[in-house]
């Protein structure tokens, strides 16, 4: 017996017929009779009387009737509850980035989210991937839109974007507009993080494969904020994304030049654990990123990047 017999039962009861169940159901009304035969030879009990003016419960008909109703009761109350909980979203939802990306689409996400998700309590985290990365693997957030590191751990990454990194220098300096060799970093003063940053490292590895040592004029460990500030009182000049400066690229206190032979990028994407399946409801905010993605590349309020299809990139235990 499953729900399938019961519902077909209680059917039959309804109607008190069972040709006219089968018309209702466009089904041959010779399966119907032995789905019901088969039903009653499988509990041992007679369900119905059969008469020529169509069937009638049985007192144990009327026994199993109550328990066809109340599973049709569950089950729609179920259908509802799995409809509405997609409808409602996520009862609480806590989305982390790193600070240049969480520059360019915490606002903008905010308001999607509570478009679509009035009901749910949304949290925003800013972070250093190091510290996202724990996040994710202590359960803290559901997802992270970051820069894939070079050891992403036990966390799984949705490629969104490439985003070119930029040398910016204080608006005064003498390098002529247009892309920067990596190359010439060589004589350029840095202002960059001490150790374990993703930009520190990435900086180090060019200087290796370009066979030069960077040049450090300061190391900053505070925030991209700051780093800035410094850039603009000429203590130096750095390496960030151009989203990171756009603002200050458009009041003319800062230079910003794509970093080129060869092009330097980074890649943007969601982050989620791996020992962990991603809920529906988190899944549909995941394609919510992906989409304002999309929509801030493609207006060009995301400068210098590149959207990249939907596709798994690591998966590292």
């Amino acid at each position: 017996m499953n729900s399938d017999d019961l519902a077909l039962f209680a059917r039959v009861a309804k109607t008190g017929s069972i040709s006219r169940t089968a018309m209702e159901l466009g089904a041959n009304q010779s399966t119907v009779s032995r789905r019901i035969g088969m039903l009653e030879a499988e509990l041992g009990v007679r369900l119905f009387r059969r008469s020529g003016r169509g069937v009638r419960l049985t007192a144990r008909g009327e026994q199993l009737l109550g328990y066809a109703l109340a599973m049709e009761k569950t089950l729609d109350e179920a259908r509802v509850a799995m409809q509405d909980s997609a409808t409602r979203g996520p009862a609480t939802l806590a989305v982390a980035a790193q600070p240049t990306i969480a520059r360019m689409m915490f606002g903008s996400l905010g308001h999607r989210l509570k478009a679509r998700y009035p009901a749910t309590r949304v949290r925003f985290v800013e972070g250093l991937a190091t510290h996202l990365l724990g996040l994710l693997n202590d359960g803290e957030i559901d997802l992270a839109i970051m820069y894939v590191p070079e050891h992403p751990g036990a966390s799984q990454f949705d490629a969104l974007l490439s985003e070119q990194v930029c040398l910016v220098t204080p608006a005064a300096s003498p390098v002529p507009d247009g892309p920067f060799a990596v190359s010439g970093l060589a004589g350029v003063p840095l202002i960059l993080p001490s150790t374990h940053h993703g930009l520190r490292v990435l900086v180090e590895s060019l200087a290796a494969r370009h066979g030069f040592a960077p040049m450090i004029a300061l190391e900053c460990d505070g925030s991209i904020s700051i780093t800035k500030r410094l850039v603009i009182e000429r203590c130096g000049a750095t390496v960030l994304p151009a989203a990171a400066v756009v603002d200050e690229v458009a009041s003319g206190t800062v230079k910003c030049f794509p970093l080129t032979d060869p092009v330097v990028q980074r890649e943007v994407a969601i982050a989620w654990p791996q020992n962990r399946v991603m809920p529906e409801g988190v899944w549909n905010v995941a394609q919510m990123i992906r989409d304002l993605a999309e929509d801030l590349v493609s207006d060009g309020t995301w400068p210098n990047t590149t959207l990249h299809a939907a596709t798994l990139m690591h998966s590292d235990g």
